[in-house]
């Protein structure tokens, strides 16, 4: 698999109907030197203008905007901005904003609330491709998705082999490529291989979209 190249900083946009909780959130990314806030928008139409003046990397995008949700928002600039990553934060904790949410495309989803540590980490894991829930909505998810998915994993991935949906399965259950290898006894490389031809045959880019399509199949209940 190719390395992933980090740039010198992520790009950060903040979107949020709030001035003084985007404010507030910029400060604390900024401080932490892997994060360049480069744009703030309060509402849908403003972060889908401030995305493609910007360029960001990542996006922290509130639900609940005046007007177009953030759901449409988070849409539209997937749509225009497929590389762009979008952490949700909001106060909504119901299943189906959840749901909606990962099906528009976000890498996490965090309650407002989080602590400052805690949303630097989820910046962290999304920036490198990773997916981020807090732990009570990750177990909700866990159940959303596996009710969502009527079709048993070998029905959902013919084409992978009984081992790559194992490695898959564990992926979505949350285990870093080490403990998988540990798990199944083999090493980090041929993780990494089965990880590689699973990513090549659902046709996806990174682990956060193989996990979203593992889980809508059932797998990562663990």
């Amino acid at each position: 698999m190719t390395a992933v190249v980090e740039p010198p900083q992520w790009r950060v946009l903040l979107v949020d109907d709030h001035p003084l909780f985007r404010e507030g959130l910029a400060a604390a990314v900024n401080l932490d030197d892997a994060f360049a806030v480069v744009g703030q928008a309060a509402c849908a139409d403003g972060a889908i203008a401030e995305a493609v003046r910007t360029g960001p990397d990542l996006v922290v995008m509130d639900l609940g905007l005046p007007g177009r949700s953030g759901l449409e928002a988070t849409r539209r600039i997937l749509c225009d901005h497929p590389e762009t990553r979008v952490l949700v934060m909001t106060m909504s904790e119901d299943d189906d904003s959840l749901l909606a949410a990962v099906r528009a495309g976000a890498r996490g989803y965090l309650l407002k609330g989080a602590g400052r540590d805690e949303i630097l980490r989820a910046l962290h894991t999304v920036a490198r491709g990773g997916a981020v829930f807090s732990p009570r909505m990750a177990e909700r998810l866990g159940v959303l998705l596996g009710a969502s998915g009527s079709a048993s994993a070998k029905e959902a991935f013919p084409t992978l082999t009984a081992r790559e949906r194992e490695v898959l399965d564990l992926l979505a259950a949350g285990l870093g490529y080490r403990q998988i290898a540990q798990r199944l006894v083999v090493t980090d490389k041929t993780v990494r291989n089965h990880v590689g031809s699973i990513f090549a045959k659902l046709q996806v880019h990174d682990r956060a979209q193989a996990i979203v399509r593992a889980r809508q199949a059932g797998l990562g209940g663990e």
